[in-house]
């Protein structure tokens, strides 16, 4: 079973529109056309982060993850094309398997102990570095120096599917989005969780006085790779705005 994420970036003023097609076009047209092997269809909405969060590579519009049995064949397969949004949101878009491939911290903590504030990020490493020297990094030494961090009581990370996997969508002819707006291939999203936005911060702190960077970094501190480039984050809640493969609500 795979793991589809999908993290949109917008101009805010388009959000009222965004939402409108989301619900009444994209979300239906996903379960119509996908549901005999999507087994979940999970979206979060974004919090609102301050300022100094907004400069890891935020995202600021839905997060959507999708749990597929398998995936169906790409192309047009007897359905018609997507529904073309009102604008075409800048997109990070992976394939990971299921679940994470390396839980690193509290996973012994049960539901009740903590409210849950996510920060959901994604780490593609640079392009002259191999995958094997970016996760020797990960695994052999920032892996263990996060969590020794102070601030987040639960960290968990998942290294990408292997190969790329085809999306199934298929839009009109000129109605995709355009290649500047995609990017893909991200290597790892990692789950770093906190109750404040101030137990962040003390994580950030921590972080940059005690991680070490990689001998290929291309940013001098803490993600030790460019933010908005090769690193992006959103800081979710612990519930799903929306799960549309349950939920059967119509726009209005």
């Amino acid at each position: 079973m795979l793991k589809s994420v999908v993290m949109h970036d917008i101009p805010i003023d388009y959000v009222a529109a965004m939402e409108r097609w989301y619900y009444r076009d994209h979300a239906p047209e996903i379960n119509r056309r996908f549901g005999p092997w999507l087994v979940r269809h999970d979206s979060y909405l974004p919090v609102d982060a301050p300022a100094d969060a907004r400069a890891y590579g935020w995202f600021n519009w839905r997060v959507t993850e999708g749990y597929w049995r398998e995936m169906p064949n790409p192309g047009p397969q007897g359905n018609l094309a997507f529904t073309e949004p009102p604008i075409h949101p800048r997109v990070a878009a992976s394939f990971f398997p299921a679940q994470p491939t390396e839980d690193l911290k509290g996973g012994q903590i049960t539901p009740a102990q903590h409210p849950v504030l996510r920060w959901f990020t994604m780490l593609r490493y640079p392009a002259a570095v191999t995958a094997a020297e970016g996760e020797a990094w990960f695994l052999g030494q920032h892996a263990r120096e996060l969590t020794a961090c102070a601030g987040a009581f639960r960290i968990f990370s998942t290294r990408r599917h292997a190969g790329p996997v085809p999306l199934p969508g298929e839009w009109a002819p000129g109605k995709g989005p355009p290649a500047a707006n995609l990017s893909a291939l991200w290597d790892r999203l990692t789950e770093i969780w906190f109750e404040t936005f101030s137990d962040w911060r003390t994580f950030i702190k921590d972080a940059e006085a005690h991680c070490t960077a990689p001998t290929w970094a291309t940013a001098p501190r803490y993600p030790y790779v460019v933010p908005g480039v090769d690193f992006i984050s959103s800081f979710l809640l612990e519930r799903p705005n929306d799960e549309f493969a349950r939920d059967a609500r119509g726009y209005l």
